[in-house]
């Protein structure tokens, strides 16, 4: 143990545990009890300000002004508009499809477009549906299909288009000439 080397001082063994002495608070002054009644006025009158703002506000129709700067209620410019609208609807697949469609003799080519056209697009299915004029494109175009459809996930998502289902021309519709009798199936029913 270290000696004592001031002998007015009493032995460190004497003297009180800390925790013992209670710590000297001061006495609040009339200056300081001045400081934190003006500080609580200030407080309830902010708070009685802000209250009347917002009643303000309520009886002209409620709601904040917009001001200079930007905020979340400025009106946004057409094609932000329409992008959140598609990413919030959850439309990004059938956007991009019909984007596909607009861009199909691009995708396949002159040539190919001017013969086959995207009819639709079933987005459960996955599955984009193409109409072409004769026998012959469709065959072309089945023959095609695994490189197109490879072609359009590379642009849209993988997993976009599962499948490409081919139609070629359809048949000429039944129609009714001059000469039909009302009721007749055809030449069938003349004889018999």
């Amino acid at each position: 143990m270290p000696e004592n080397r001031n002998p007015s001082l009493p032995p460190a063994a004497s003297l009180p545990p800390a925790a013992a002495v209670p710590p000297a608070v001061p006495e609040a002054s009339g200056v300081d009890l001045a400081r934190v009644a003006l500080r609580a006025a200030k407080e309830q009158a902010r708070a009685r300000g802000a209250a009347a703002q917002e009643k303000r506000q309520a009886r002209r129709g409620g709601g904040l002004r917009s001001g200079a700067r930007a905020d979340g209620r400025d009106p946004l410019p057409l094609g932000a508009a329409i992008n959140r609208l598609i990413t919030e609807r959850g439309w990004e697949t059938p956007a991009a499809v019909g984007g596909v469609m607009g861009r199909w003799p691009q995708i396949v080519g002159e040539g190919l477009a001017n013969h086959c056209v995207p009819e639709r697009y079933d987005e459960d299915e996955r599955v984009l549906t193409v109409q072409c004029d004769s026998t012959a494109w469709a065959t072309q175009l089945r023959l095609l299909a695994p490189r197109l459809v490879a072609r359009l996930n590379e642009d849209l998502g993988q997993g976009t288009v599962r499948l490409l289902k081919v139609q070629g021309p359809s048949a000429p519709r039944k129609g009714f000439g001059p000469l039909r009798a009302p009721g007749s199936t055809g030449p069938g029913d003349t004889y018999g």
